[in-house]
């Protein structure tokens, strides 16, 4: 319903007279100001942040608390500052170097978010799981758990890297979709919104899944598909793969069929040297 409000001609001008003596009223402000326009000072993080990120691939980092760029109704925090450096040496040697030689030197320059968003601490949800990772729109991708990375260990590494692989294939995917539909049709069965609570969470591999949280739907079954590839050599993901009994390992095979061609297609990548790329920077990076 619509509401009118009419004021009548002999009212008008006494209104317009109290405004504007209304607005010339002196109502006493302060001479100073509650907000501050200078821009924190630049410290060696940030400089390095500058000629590794920002620089050369266009890529903005927030490791500094902005309240905007979360969830409010989430415990957040921002990550230390001894966690920032080594969390992004991690994403330049295993992501940006590695997409950077498997094809096209100018792929992040191109493709990929603008922002990355740094939170040190676990982002829970009311399901009793956790989110590790956010893609917004292609443009920025928020990582958790900074703070809880150990840089000497590869299965900590693997998880916080799984991240940003997998929300990265999503901007890929965004930027060049991949054929849902014949994705779809090799496990249609299998795909619940409910997969955190769902009985089949212990035989997700012999279903055909390489994870639980690829029975969510397509999208993020390509995107797990394609990141636990690059968590692994491929001698490490052939034996997985091949371990698997019944109809899962021939269904997962097909995905990574599916994968490897998506990436040849669509941007000139062979995916196998991509892989092999990740898993000797790596090694190097334990070492």
């Amino acid at each position: 319903m619509k509401t009118f409000i009419t004021v009548s001609r002999a009212w008008t001008g006494a209104i317009f007279l109290l405004i504007i003596g209304s607005c010339s009223k002196d109502v006493g402000l302060s001479d100073g100001s509650y907000l501050n326009p200078t821009p924190p000072a630049q410290n060696a993080v940030d400089q390095w942040i500058m000629e590794n990120f920002t620089k050369p691939y266009n890529i903005e980092v927030v490791y500094r608390w902005k309240e905007a760029l979360v969830q409010r109704e989430r415990y957040l925090y921002p990550p230390t500052l001894d966690s920032v450096k080594p969390a992004l040496n991690i994403v330049k040697k295993l992501w940006i170097e590695p997409y950077s030689s498997a094809a096209d030197p100018y792929i992040v320059n191109r493709v990929a978010p603008r922002q990355i968003v740094l939170v040190g601490g676990v982002n829970n949800n009311l399901s009793g799981t956790k989110t590790l990772g956010v893609a917004e729109a292609g443009k920025r991708i928020t990582l958790f758990e900074v703070d809880l990375l150990v840089k000497a260990d590869r299965e900590s590494i693997a998880q916080f890297i799984h991240t940003i692989q997998h929300e990265y294939v999503h901007i890929l995917n965004q930027t060049k979709p991949f054929d849902e539909q014949s994705y779809g049709k090799i496990t249609p069965e299998g795909y619940t919104a409910q997969w955190y609570n769902s009985p089949a969470n212990s035989t997700y591999l012999a279903d055909g899944f390489i994870t639980a949280y690829a029975r969510a739907n397509e999208r993020e079954d390509f995107a797990e598909t394609a990141s636990a590839m690059l968590l692994r050599s491929r001698s490490e993901w052939d034996t997985l793969i091949n371990r698997i009994d019944g109809p899962g390992k021939k269904k997962i095979k097909q995905k990574e069929q599916l994968v490897a061609e998506y990436y040849k297609n669509e941007y000139g990548i062979d995916l196998y040297q991509l892989q092999e790329a990740v898993y000797q920077a790596t090694l190097k990076l334990l070492q």
